[in-house]
């Protein structure tokens, strides 16, 4: 279909898909549009299209991710989520001259877990605040990097938001 846009194609998709919801959706109809939004959900992170600094969100929890980009919204830092440690990784490798701020859990989905993501980070980009968050304390084997914040879930949006503007405050990272 040249001309269409593919946001129209999705719109369109997305408005079939919920008629058919309606109506009962086969299952091997079902199946494939599950496939066809495990696919959409595992394309890497994007970056904003404004220009400023970056808050990343880490979490393999959706409606976990979704709550710490709200409120990391209302800084002035645009906001990316990441379902995975082996994503936000790829993400900083474009954009971590912008990334003020990492935002993630100890436990995630994938081979890393958020201690080692945050002791790449430091290594990689040193001028990034890194949080990191969890609902057990690390293990005494999960030495955070130095400068690391632990936050303990369930965490408070102040405790967020108090981190984010220390992360605003402070210059902007060399760009290597």
């Amino acid at each position: 279909m040249p001309g269409v846009q593919l946001d129209q194609i999705g719109q369109a998709l997305a408005s079939c898909y919920d008629n058919l919801v309606a109506e009962g959706i086969p299952d091997h109809l079902a199946a494939l549009v599950k496939r066809v939004d495990r696919a959409d959900r595992d394309a890497p992170p994007t970056a904003p299209e404004s220009g400023g600094r970056i808050a990343l969100v880490v979490e393999d929890e959706q409606e976990t991710r979704d709550l710490a980009e709200s409120v990391l919204e209302e800084t002035d830092l645009r906001v990316v989520g990441c379902a995975s440690a082996e994503k936000a990784l790829s993400f900083l490798q474009d954009h971590g001259g912008d990334v003020a701020l990492v935002f993630a859990d100890i436990r995630l989905a994938g081979a890393m877990d958020g201690v080692q993501l945050a002791r790449a980070i430091a290594t990689l980009w040193p001028c990034t605040r890194l949080i990191v968050t969890s609902g057990v304390e690390p293990e005494p084997g999960e030495a955070l990097p130095e400068g690391a914040v632990f936050i303990p879930k369930p965490w408070r949006a102040f405790d967020v938001l108090v981190e984010a503007e220390r992360a605003t405050r402070d210059p902007a990272p060399p760009i290597a």
